[in-house]
This record gives structure tokens, C-alpha cells and sequence, in this order.
């Protein structure tokens, strides 16, 4: 399991990195850890092409995509970096990391616009999105 934690919290880490650096002018000196999003919030996380969302509530996510629409729960660990949110856990014996990073993201199939990109890595899957909390929503139409 040890492999696995590492492994999801250098994806993760590369993931925000990368991101940082799309999403934010270079700016000299130090920058304050993230906090836009409160420990209290209510994360929902969505992407097409698949089709899948995870919603994040108190250090429980529940990923379900259209082959299971029930869904699988995994605790994951919050914690803040420079330019976003990362969590790490473990769904279904992958490794679980996810980055969260402001920006106005589409789905590209509504026109919906979200407050923040999605990146989530399970095992060695790949997952792009975009994402939106109880207190920080979407703009757009509520059901496209």
C-alpha cells in the first residue's frame, strides 16, 4: 500500500505542478498555501469522455460513472498547495490522487461554466474534468 500512497502523491504532485503552471503567471517569492475551498465544503467533481463524477463530503468520495451508477465510496486526505487542492486515497486497490485548481473550466458538452479543473489519476487511468462546490456553483443551466 506504502507504493501505491507514494506513487498517487508524486502524480499528484506533478499533476499540480503542471497545472500551476497552465493556470498562473510566474510570481516572485513566496505564495500563500490555497484555501479557497473550505474544509466544510461539499466538492463535486464531473467529466465527459468517459462519463464519470466523484462528490467529495468530509474526507468521503463517491465515484460513479454510467457502468455504476451506485458508486464506490474511498476515504481520501485533503491537502493545500500552492495553486489548488490535492487528495489522495485509495479506490478499489488503485491508488487514488486528485488535484483541484481554479480556473473557469467547460465540460465542453453544456454551457456550463465551473470554477475549478479536475484532474484525477486511479491507478494508472487518467480522469479530466472540471469541478464545483456547495458554496462556490457552476454558472450556467441547472439541468442542460
Amino acid at each position: 500500500m506504502i507504493d501505491r500512497t507514494i506513487f498517487a502523491l508524486m502524480t499528484l504532485c506533478v499533476t499540480t505542478v503542471m497545472l500551476a503552471a497552465c493556470n498562473q503567471e510566474e510570481r516572485p517569492g513566496e505564495v500563500e498555501t490555497f484555501d479557497a475551498i473550505s474544509d466544510d465544503e461539499v466538492i463535486t467533481l464531473l467529466g465527459t469522455e468517459p462519463f464519470w463524477s466523484m462528490e467529495i463530503k468530509q474526507g468521503v468520495m463517491l465515484y460513479t460513472t454510467p457502468e455504476n451508477p451506485e458508486g464506490e465510496a474511498a476515504t481520501v486526505s485533503r491537502f493545500a498547495g500552492n495553486n489548488g487542492l490535492g487528495m489522495i486515497g485509495e479506490l478499489g486497490g488503485e491508488a487514488l490522487a486528485i488535484a483541484i485548481t481554479p480556473g473557469q473550466c467547460s465540460d465542453a458538452m453544456s454551457d456550463r461554466t465551473y470554477p475549478y479543473y479536475a484532474t484525477v489519476t486511479i491507478g494508472s487511468e487518467q480522469l479530466n474534468g472540471c469541478g464545483y462546490t456547495d458554496q462556490q456553483p457552476f454558472a450556467g443551466a441547472a439541468a442542460p
